[in-house]
C-alpha cells in the first residue's frame, strides 16, 4: 500500500475522543480534568489500556509523564515523538491537549493495523499539568524536563486544598523513574487546536505552525491622593483612576499603531479603596503584549516605559515576566507542510499566541506543530468545538508526516 493514501480510522478517533471526554465531563459537555485528579487519573489509565491493547509497554517517569514507543526496524535510531496532554482546565472543553494524545494512538493504531514497517520508532506521550490549573505553573513537567524549571521547586507547589504536587503526584500513581525521562529523540510533533479564529475565518483546514510568539507582561502602577469624593474640587484631585484611564487610553493609541500582527491585553485592574465616596489613591493593572518578532516586543516595552513615565502621578512599571518566540525546527515545519500538500488541505504557515509543551521541548528536541480548527476560536471553556472532520484531517497529517519522519 502507499503511504500516501494511509489514513487513520476516523470512527476509531472520533470513538477515542468521545470516551476520554467522559472523565471529568460536566453538565455543559465540558471537562475538568485537573493535573493528577481523580479524572486525570481515569484518563491516564484508559490512554494506557489503550496502548496496551496494541501490545505496547507504558512507561512513565519521575514526573508522571507517559510513554508508549512502539519499535521501528533500527530501533538504535532516536524515536519520533507525537502526543501532548490529557489534563483540562475547570471547566474546560473536550479538544484542548487530548486530541494530540488520541490523533498520536489513532496514528500508531493505523500503523500497527496496516503492518507498516517504520526505520524509526515512534513514541507517544502524554505530558502531565500542561495547563497549570491545578498547580502553576503551566507546562511544568515538560520545564523541568528541559530545565526551565526546578523540580523540587514545582513538587512543592500546592493547589488550593494545600496539597503539593508531589503528594497528588504518588497518590495518583503514576510516579515512575527518572530513566524513564524522554532523552534523545528525531522529533517531537504537536496536534493541537488551534485555540483562535483564524483558520475558521480563512476556511483554512491546517495551520503549520512556525513558532511560539515570544510576549512581556508588566504591571503599571500609579499612585495619587484619596480625599473626600463631594469635596475636593476637580482641579486640586491627585485621582489615581484618572491617571490610570488616561494611560490606558495612551497604550491603546500607541500599541494599536506599531504592528498588525502584535496582540496586546489589559486584563488586570484593581483599584483602590475601592470606595464610590472616596478619591482612588492607587491603580494597578497589568498589560501584556505578545508577537515573534523581537524588534517589536522591545518597542512595546519601549512604548510602556515612557508612556509610564509620562503619567502626571507618581507611577512606575514593572516587569513581571517576559519569554522569547520558540521558533520551530525549520524542517520538521517543511516536512509537516509537504505532508498538508500531499493531502490536499487548504492550509497556512502560522504562529501560536499560547505556550504549549512543544514550546519548551523544542530547546531539546527537533519540534514542530499542526494545528486545526477551533470553532469561533472559543477554547479553556465548555463551548470549546472542533468539528470531528477537523480532527481527522489533523490526524491525517499527522500519520502523512511520522511515516515521513520516521523512513
Amino acid at each position: 500500500m502507499k503511504t500516501e493514501k494511509l489514513a487513520i480510522n476516523g470512527k476509531r478517533l472520533q470513538k477515542t475522543l468521545t470516551e476520554l471526554a467522559q472523565f471529568g465531563r460536566t453538565a455543559n459537555n465540558g471537562v475538568t480534568r485537573l493535573a493528577l485528579s481523580e479524572e486525570d487519573v481515569e484518563a491516564r489509565t484508559y490512554f494506557r489500556d489503550q496502548c496496551e491493547a496494541l501490545g505496547l509497554q507504558v512507561r512513565v517517569d519521575d514526573l508522571g509523564n507517559m510513554y508508549s514507543l512502539l519499535p521501528g526496524k533500527n530501533p538504535n535510531n532516536p524515536p519520533v515523538y507525537i502526543g501532548s496532554h490529557l489534563d483540562s482546565v475547570k471547566r474546560g472543553g473536550r479538544f484542548d491537549g487530548v486530541l494530540g494524545v488520541a490523533a498520536a494512538l489513532e496514528v500508531v493504531r493505523t500503523v500497527v493495523e496496516h503492518n507498516i514497517d517504520v526505520n524509526t520508532p515512534i513514541g507517544i506521550v502524554n505530558f502531565t499539568n500542561e495547563e497549570g490549573a491545578r498547580f502553576e505553573p503551566s507546562m511544568m513537567a515538560s520545564g523541568i524536563l528541559t530545565g526551565k524549571f526546578d523540580k523540587e521547586t514545582m513538587f512543592n507547589k500546592e493547589d488550593i486544598n494545600g496539597v503539593t504536587f508531589a503528594e497528588a503526584l504518588k497518590t495518583s500513581g503514576f510516579e515512575g523513574n527518572l530513566e524513564n525521562r524522554l532523552g534523545e529523540a528525531t522529533a517531537f510533533v504537536e496536534l493541537h487546536i488551534e485555540q483562535g479564529p483564524v483558520l475558521e475565518a480563512e476556511a483554512l483546514k491546517i495551520g503549520v505552525v512556525e513558532c511560539v510568539v515570544g510576549m512581556c507582561c508588566y504591571e503599571i502602577e500609579i499612585t495619587g491622593t484619596s480625599n473626600h469624593a463631594g469635596t475636593t474640587p476637580q482641579p486640586m484631585r491627585e485621582d489615581a483612576l484618572t491617571a490610570a484611564n488616561i494611560c490606558m487610553t495612551a497604550f491603546h493609541e500607541r500599541l494599536s499603531k506599531l504592528d498588525p500582527a502584535l496582540v496586546y491585553t489589559m486584563g488586570r485592574f484593581n483599584v483602590y479603596p475601592n470606595i464610590h465616596t472616596v478619591i482612588p489613591n492607587r491603580v494597578v493593572f497589568s498589560i501584556e503584549a505578545r508577537h515573534q518578532d523581537e524588534q517589536v516586543i522591545k518597542k512595546v516595552e519601549s512604548i510602556i516605559s515612557e508612556v509610564t513615565e509620562a503619567c502626571h502621578l507618581k507611577s512606575k512599571a514593572t516587569k513581571l515576566w517576559g519569554r522569547d518566540t520558540v521558533w520551530f525546527d525549520p524542517t520538521i515545519v517543511k516536512t509537516i507542510e509537504e505532508a498538508t500538500q500531499s493531502i490536499s488541505h487548504l492550509y497556512k504557515r502560522m504562529v501560536s499566541g499560547a505556550g504549549h509543551d512543544a514550546q519548551f521541548i523544542a530547546s531539546t528536541v527537533p519540534t514542530a506543530m499542526i494545528f486545526v480548527p477551533s470553532i469561533k476560536g472559543i477554547s479553556h471553556a465548555e463551548e470549546e468545538e472542533t468539528p470531528w472532520e477537523d480532527c481527522i484531517n489533523g490526524a491525517n497529517v499527522l500519520l502523512e508526516t511520522v511515516l515521513k519522519l520516521s523512513n
